[in-house]
């Protein structure tokens, strides 16, 4: 009996940080489009750059979704 779950806290770490990638670079995306900065934000927005992490998060969230489904 495994009463922490550490024999599934990596595949959980791993779903939580690829939804967080993704949800997070695709909340950066829709303020860009609507026209809104950080305060202090220097520098030319990199959609390129947001779309590639929003990609890695997929594939991490999916990863540690199935690690979690199959067993």
């Amino acid at each position: 009996m495994d009463i922490l779950g550490i024999d599934s806290l990596f595949a959980e770490l791993t779903l939580g940080l690829g939804l967080a990638m993704a949800v997070g670079n695709g909340w950066a995306i829709i303020q860009n489009v609507r026209g809104n900065r950080p305060e202090g934000a220097e520098g030319p927005y990199r959609a390129g750059r947001a779309w590639f992490f929003i990609g890695i998060g997929v594939v991490m969230a999916a990863w540690g979704a199935l690690t979690l489904a199959q067993g």
